[in-house]
């Protein structure tokens, strides 16, 4: 069970949720970055990484029996936040054609590097998956 909370008089918030109460089975997914399932980089463009991202986290949510529509929280850590923005566009496209039209709590950092040298951005995500 998932409610999106929504503060009363407050200014609905596009592309993420405010708050996400839920209960069930948790899943933490650890940072994704836009390498494929070898370990390597595709692409240096800042939204081709971020859709590898996405889709990774699918990949891991998967192994739990997890689907896009149980994740509760994503934190995207972005190395520019002129380039995220500049992206939103193919973003947004990628995170629907993934993702779905599923806002879970969303939070975007800039920070000033990432372990791996050519990752543009990581994300990381909570599920919980309904219990039966």
């Amino acid at each position: 069970m998932m409610d999106i909370l929504q503060p009363p008089g407050w200014p609905r918030p596009r592309g993420y949720s405010n708050g996400v109460a839920a209960s069930g089975r948790q899943v933490f997914v650890s940072g994704m970055i836009g390498w494929n399932d070898q370990g390597h980089f595709e692409s240096d463009d800042f939204a081709l990484q971020a859709r590898q991202a996405l889709s990774n986290v699918v990949t891991v949510l998967n192994e739990a029996g997890a689907r896009p529509e149980h994740i509760v929280r994503m934190t995207w850590y972005v190395l520019d936040k002129r380039e995220y923005l500049a992206a939103s566009e193919a973003l947004g496209a990628a995170y629907r054609e993934i993702i779905g039209r599923h806002y879970p709590a969303m939070t975007a950092v800039e920070v000033r590097a990432l372990i791996e040298d050519r990752a543009r951005v990581e994300i990381e995500v909570t599920a919980v998956v309904p219990e039966a």
